[in-house]
């Protein structure tokens, strides 16, 4: 069945935002969840990366009787590394993980999650679909980082989950983090409300110098190599403008209450085309077309030594707004009389926000967050990006969310072979504009 891009205003506000009002429910009545009387509230990391290892620090730092229990991860160094880290700071009386809870390879998160009440994922996007999937089957508590997949088959995959989550009553917090900023809330509640008339254009940036490079080493499988440089390789990564620049498009459909009909774009490889960059562009410069016909600029690139910005600007019919990671929300009229100036002094840091929130409604037995559908269709909005880019050709929502080009290896084992393989010299093929079929 085709999957369609309509009604799309009323969907997003259905779907896009916390469910404010939240579902009371009693103690026992969140599957999965924390019941009165336990001693503590149990989780499981799924991902043992600096995210996943964050994610379980905010979790401590709600201020919640809260245990680890089971970690998960591909790699035993990396779930040794993220266990110390996370002892030293918390101690026996949080970490409770014996080695029998650390489950190392492809297929440890499904029993790292049975142990758990509330389940952290964190690994990197690719295999979102399959462990959020998981997660649900088990009808656990969820928080899970963006971007939630990597190609139109993996959203379709969160999509039905979600659904699924939102029938069990599953809080679903994702870390699409401007959704739980004070500036970005307080303005964009302006901005809906009529501060600057109708949204009529707009720009968004994640512009900077680009992330860590992990090289090749001696004796690596093909398989172990991409995972470890996981950030270079679509199957896993999505590309930057997924991985990354999701969080300044999830905010254009934030202000437009609305998804992008259409894409064009162009992008490239121009300063990063190593060996070890893998296959993604280093830029992408796309227009987002939504359903009443506004235009939204979206552009990312990593150039190192060029100048940063990662922001967003709109303009209505009678104003504009900027907005910034930074605590930063300005409203004006065009003659520069301003209309809101948000104080960002001691606002909250949003990460910890996303877990405060989430925890405090497990703990009241509310169920309250259903992030999963509006994040799927901004990551999938990213992915329509990328299929413009990469393609050179105006794609529709339709064709992109349709797409079953399925980036997923067949096989998830250390020796098998993703579908993107160097050449000769050590080279991988990349997209061409105008030659790539991406739907």
């Amino acid at each position: 069945m085709k999957v369609k891009n309509t009604n799309q205003r009323r969907d997003f506000i259905k779907t896009s935002a916390v469910l404010t009002g939240g579902a009371m429910l009693s103690p026992f009545g969140l599957p999965g969840a924390y019941a009165a009387g336990e001693d503590a509230i149990k989780i499981a990391v799924i991902g043992c990366g600096g995210r996943g290892t964050g994610a379980v620090f905010q979790a401590f730092e709600t201020g919640h009787n809260i245990k680890l229990v089971a970690m998960a991860d591909a790699f035993k160094d990396r779930l040794d590394q993220s266990y110390e880290r996370i002892f030293k700071k918390y101690g026996k009386d949080k970490v409770v993980v014996p080695e029998e809870m650390k489950f190392v390879g492809f297929e440890g998160y499904k029993h790292a999650m049975k142990e758990a009440d509330v389940v952290i994922i964190a690994t990197p996007p690719g295999f979102r679909p399959d462990h959020f999937e998981e997660a649900v089957k088990q009808e656990k508590q969820i928080f899970m980082e963006k971007p939630v997949a990597t190609d139109a088959v993996g959203i379709r995959r969160v999509l039905a989950a979600a659904e699924i989550a939102k029938a069990k009553k599953l809080n679903v917090v994702v870390g699409l983090q401007r959704h739980y900023q004070d500036n970005y809330i307080q303005t964009i509640e302006r901005i809906h409300n009529g501060a600057i008339g109708d949204i009529i254009g707009g720009q968004v940036f994640w512009n900077d110098g680009g992330v860590w490079v992990r090289e090749r080493q001696p004796g690596q499988t093909e398989m172990e190599y991409q995972m470890r440089n996981w950030y270079y390789f679509n199957w896993l990564c999505g590309d930057h403008i997924t991985e990354q620049h999701v969080h300044n498009i999830d905010v254009a459909n934030w202000v437009k209450n609305g998804y992008p009909v259409k894409a064009e774009g162009t992008g490239g490889r121009t300063v990063r085309r190593g060996k070890d960059h893998g296959e993604i562009f280093d830029h992408h410069v796309v227009l987002f077309t939504y359903e009443d016909g506004t235009v939204i600029h979206s552009e990312c690139r990593h150039f190192p030594g060029a100048t940063n910005r990662v922001d967003e600007s709109f303009q209505g019919t009678s104003g504009k707004a900027y907005m910034n990671a930074g605590h930063v929300g300005r409203l004006s009229d065009y003659k520069g009389n301003s209309l809101y100036d948000h104080d960002g002094k001691g606002n909250a840091n949003p990460y910890q926000v996303e877990h405060d929130k989430l925890f405090a409604a497990i703990v009241k037995g509310e169920y309250k967050f259903a992030d999963a559908e509006n994040a799927a269709k901004s990551t999938m909005s990213s992915i329509l990006g990328r299929y413009a880019t990469y393609s050179g050709k105006v794609i529709t929502w339709d064709e992109a969310i349709n797409s079953n080009i399925n980036l997923m290896p067949e096989t998830l084992a250390w020796d098998a072979t993703p579908k993107v393989v160097p050449n000769e010299d050590g080279y991988y093929a990349f997209a061409v504009p105008g030659q790539t079929n991406v739907v």
